[in-house]
């Protein structure tokens, strides 16, 4: 689909910060703020902007701890079909967080948050790998996140971290 120089800038903006009001896009852009109301309504309707993101680190909140695990799935794809409805019959279960097909070694990237290792492990051994494509899994647990769609979660950013120089 062919956007316009307005809908690409709106598009950035929402980006950068998906909080700005509709009144600062109209500014912005010398526009309308109905006009600016119209266009996001436009591009959510066409499913362009798919959803706005509020990050939050729920390992920092008592009670609300989740384990997330990548999990690589190598499947067999049938024929006129390919991968997609393994990968229908995968993301509908409600622990898969995202689902990417993709070129390697492995065939699917499935990444599924749970409570425990052994919630996951029961979704990996009753659910996963019992679907009649999947060939085999591999899965890997995340131990840390530093950083999360741009979004630097662990660590100090406001520090000073350019190199003393001394004469």
């Amino acid at each position: 689909m062919k956007l316009t120089k307005e809908e690409l800038n709106i598009l950035s903006i929402l980006e950068e910060n998906h909080n700005v009001s509709t009144e600062s896009i109209a500014l912005q852009l010398g526009i309308s703020e109905e006009q600016a109301q119209m266009t996001i309504r436009k591009l959510e309707d066409e499913k362009i902007i798919v959803s706005y993101p509020t990050l939050i680190d729920w390992n920092k909140i008592e009670g609300k701890e989740t384990i997330v695990a990548m999990i690589d799935v190598k499947v067999t794809p049938e024929r006129g079909v390919g991968f997609n409805e393994v990968a229908e019959q995968i993301y509908r279960y409600p622990e898969v967080q995202s689902l990417y097909l993709m070129s390697g070694t492995y065939d699917l990237s499935v990444t599924v948050e749970g409570k425990t290792m052994n919630e996951i492990a029961a979704f990996v051994s009753n659910k996963l790998a019992t679907i009649e494509n999947v060939v085999s899994t591999t899965s890997h647990f995340m131990l840390k996140k530093y950083k999360h769609d741009g979004v630097i979660i662990e660590g100090n950013d406001d520090k000073d971290r350019r190199m003393v120089i001394t004469p």
